[in-house]
C-alpha cells in the first residue's frame, strides 16, 4: 500500500436530485429537423410572393436557378431561399428559446433549494 492511497473504496457517485425526462430530448431532436424545414418551405413561398409582387427588388444574384447536376434537379431563386432560410431559422430557433426561458421560469425547479442562504443585502452608498 503507497503512502498517499486509501484502504477503504469509494462511495458511489450521488444521485441526481432533478433528471430530465426523455421525451425532451425526442421532441428536441424532432424540433432539429422539423423547424428547418419549415423555415425553408416558408423561405420558398415568401420568396415567390416578394418576387410576384415586386415588394422588394432582389439582386439577381439571388433569384437565378441553381441546377444540381447529381439530382438533376433545377430550383428557382435557389440563394435568395437560403438567405431567407437562414433569416428565418434564426427567427425560429429566437422565438423557441424565449418560450422555453418563460416556460422554464414559472415551471422549473425553485432559484434557491433547502441548504441555501438568502443573497447578503447591502446597502450601497454612491461612489464619490
Amino acid at each position: 500500500m503507497g503512502k498517499y492511497t486509501r484502504l477503504s473504496r469509494q462511495s458511489p457517485p450521488k444521485r441526481k436530485l432533478w433528471n430530465i425526462h426523455p421525451i425532451w430530448r425526442g421532441i428536441g431532436c424532432i424540433l432539429l429537423l422539423i423547424v428547418p424545414l419549415i423555415a425553408f418551405a416558408a423561405a420558398t413561398f415568401l420568396v415567390q410572393w416578394i418576387i410576384d409582387n415586386g415588394w422588394y427588388p432582389l439582386p439577381v444574384e439571388l433569384t437565378r436557378p441553381y441546377h444540381f447536376a447529381l439530382l438533376g434537379l433545377t430550383l428557382d431563386h435557389f440563394f435568395g431561399t437560403l438567405m431567407v432560410t437562414g433569416l428565418l431559422l434564426l427567427l425560429g430557433f429566437g422565438l423557441i428559446m424565449v418560450f422555453y426561458a418563460i416556460f422554464y421560469a414559472f415551471l422549473g425547479p425553485r432559484r434557491y433549494g433547502p441548504l441555501d442562504a438568502p443573497p447578503i443585502r447591502r446597502k450601497v452608498r454612491p461612489s464619490r
